[in-house]
């Protein structure tokens, strides 16, 4: 896939406010300082597309972006330190998660990890709630430049170990480097090959 065009749609606080479904979403999430705007930059090829910031949190909407007229692609405010509600609902902000439960068109949700740290339990919950709640999604291990590939696997492998406690089957996943350029062009072309199966 070659992404010619790329903008800006709109901001959304809550699901009501969210643009007319008309094009198939893929979703990019995870915790805050993971790397989600640099690889969106990257995905598009567009510097400064999404907001790149060192401050955790920064993204409190939903914003939604059209690409190549032709799909959506949605960056979720990062959570662990974005506002949840009261009850913790899995911890993470409960619009996000009635838009990933509601939204018709949303083809799947991309999960963020950081490559550098052993599987962190705010993941895992959000993991398990999506496979419990029969949500398709990819995990995304980002800022593989900083790591060594010895202790990328380590890190992959012990995903896999505690994801099999509730989810049946190996995750797909990729491994990306904003820095570095890489995975975006397997990240396309799944994207790709999603939208022509549906």
């Amino acid at each position: 896939m070659r992404i010619t065009s790329a903008k800006f749609i709109k901001s959304a606080v809550q699901l009501d406010d969210c643009p007319q479904g008309e094009f198939p979403e893929f979703a990019f999430i995870g915790r805050s300082n993971v790397g989600k705007s640099s690889l969106i930059n990257l995905l598009t090829n567009k510097d400064g597309l999404a907001r790149v910031s060192k401050t955790p949190g920064r993204t409190r909407e939903i914003n939604f972006f059209k690409i190549n007229e032709a799909w959506s692609l949605v960056d979720l405010p990062g959570y662990g330190y974005a506002k949840v509600s009261k009850n913790l609902r899995e911890q993470f902000n409960e619009f996000v998660s009635d838009y990933l439960v509601n939204r018709e068109n949303l083809l799947g949700t991309f999960v963020l990890i950081d490559s550098r740290h052993t599987p962190q339990k705010i993941d895992l919950q959000f993991l398990q709630w999506l496979v419990e709640h029969n949500l398709p999604f990819a995990l995304v291990f980002t800022k593989c430049d900083k790591t060594k590939a010895g202790a990328l696997q380590k890190h992959i492998d012990l995903f896999k170990t505690a994801m099999k406690e509730w989810s049946d089957g190996d995750p797909i996943i990729f491994t990306s480097s904003a820095a570095k350029r890489l995975g975006y062009k397997e990240i396309k072309a799944f994207i790709e090959q999603a939208m022509e199966a549906s």
